[in-house]
């Protein structure tokens, strides 16, 4: 058996799947996206077995997006975590079958609770559907898995249609990466974002350069201060910068004349810098478009405050 080929049809499949369920999508996309939006309560997702843990991940990046919500157990929900529920709430029912025991004992409450139901489902004459406010059709026609038993496709398909409605959302929102940010503070991401130049940036030790100072001088301030450049400083204004690699490109060029090189016959030209209070990732797409791995920091008045290094960052 070639396993590489099953793994392909595998892929077919479930991407067919994915296309006929998007040939599905129509207004009611919108007329749904609309009423959580207007919502006063949260997004309950609530689903059993497979269709329950798609449904968590759904949970999840809606949650991270900007939308309030929680995952419902309902088999828990039959005994007692109905109480979670306000009547403001709108639960997102999954289903494929749109039959699910423990799903469907649920609706007569919906019902009394006033809460409007969206019923993501296979099968539009289920009883899930009949029973609900709206209805996306996440139906398929064939499952990955060759005895037609396992979701495979459904659930994928499934869990497209929860981005779907999530990133949907999110744009409708405006939600912002500084948002995304404070839901993660642990991440990578969420340091970045919220993370200031200021908080990280070193202040000690700096390699401070005058114009007249020699080459040896120079040699030795970049080599303590170990970040690979030299700030050159007059009358406490930026003048200049001094990096390893003008350093090489000198001694390489001129290597006889190198030993009686002093600071301003570097050139004075302008380095990059940026604010004390910006975001660290602003800095970090400054020096990927720059190329270039040392940030100087300033303050409003441009005056020098200290120097950001790549791998602060």
């Amino acid at each position: 058996m070639n396993y590489l080929d099953e793994a392909n049809n595998v892929f077919k499949i479930e991407i067919d799947g994915m296309k006929e369920v998007q040939n599905k999508l129509n207004d009611s996309f919108n007329s749904i996206i609309s009423t959580i939006l207007s919502a006063e309560g949260r997004c309950v997702v609530t689903g059993m077995g497979k269709s329950g843990l798609i449904g968590k991940k759904i949970t999840a990046t809606l949650a991270s997006t900007g939308t309030r919500a929680f995952f419902m157990h309902p088999g828990e929900a039959y005994h007692g975590d109905l109480g979670m529920i306000h009547s403001g709430d709108i639960v997102l029912a999954i289903s494929n079958s749109g039959e699910t025991e423990e799903v469907i004992k649920l609706l007569p409450f919906f019902k009394e609770n006033k809460n409007i139901v969206v019923a993501m489902a296979g099968k539009e004459d289920s009883t899930l559907v009949k029973h609900s406010n709206y209805f996306i059709d996440i139906g398929v026609s064939k499952e990955a898995c060759p005895l037609e038993l396992a979701p495979t496709t459904s659930t994928t398909v499934t869990l497209a249609m929860g981005d779907a409605i999530a990133i949907a959302l999110m744009k409708a929102r405006n939600f912002k990466a500084e948002n995304f940010a404070k839901f993660h503070p642990g991440g990578s991401l969420g340091r970045k974002l919220l993370t200031k130049v200021s908080d990280v940036m070193k202040t000690e030790n700096l390699p401070v350069l005058a114009p007249d100072d020699d080459f040896d001088k120079i040699l030795s301030v970049i080599s303590q201060a170990r970040l690979g450049v030299g700030v050159i400083l007059e009358n406490d204004e930026i003048k200049g910068l001094i990096s390893d690699g003008d350093i090489r490109r000198l001694l390489k060029n001129e290597k006889e004349k190198a030993l009686t090189k002093t600071a301003k016959d570097f050139g004075f030209k302008k380095p990059a810098f940026i604010l004390e209070n910006e975001r660290i990732v602003v800095a970090e797409n400054i020096m990927q478009e720059r190329k270039i791995t040392t940030l100087l920091v300033v303050d409003e008045n441009e005056n020098f405050k200290g120097i950001l290094h790549r791998y602060d960052i």
